[in-house]
């Protein structure tokens, strides 16, 4: 379980960061990518923030026992 939590938290913190690039791509070439999509990604790059800021709450708050 050390090494879970953090290689999950890695794995959100990797995920979060691809999709803040495909829809900071999809902004800069402002095509039909992006008007289709541009909600969804923001939504998704809001839910994998959040999964890794819980992930590193559990992790501080484990840490701390």
């Amino acid at each position: 379980m050390d090494t879970f939590l953090p290689f999950l938290m890695g794995f959100a913190m990797f995920a979060t960061l691809i999709i803040l690039v495909v829809g900071l791509i999809g902004f800069a070439r402002n095509g039909p990518f992006y008007k289709k999509h541009a909600n969804n990604l923001m939504r998704a790059r809001v839910i994998g923030q959040g999964v890794a800021l819980i992930l590193f709450a559990l992790i501080m708050f484990l840490a701390a026992k």
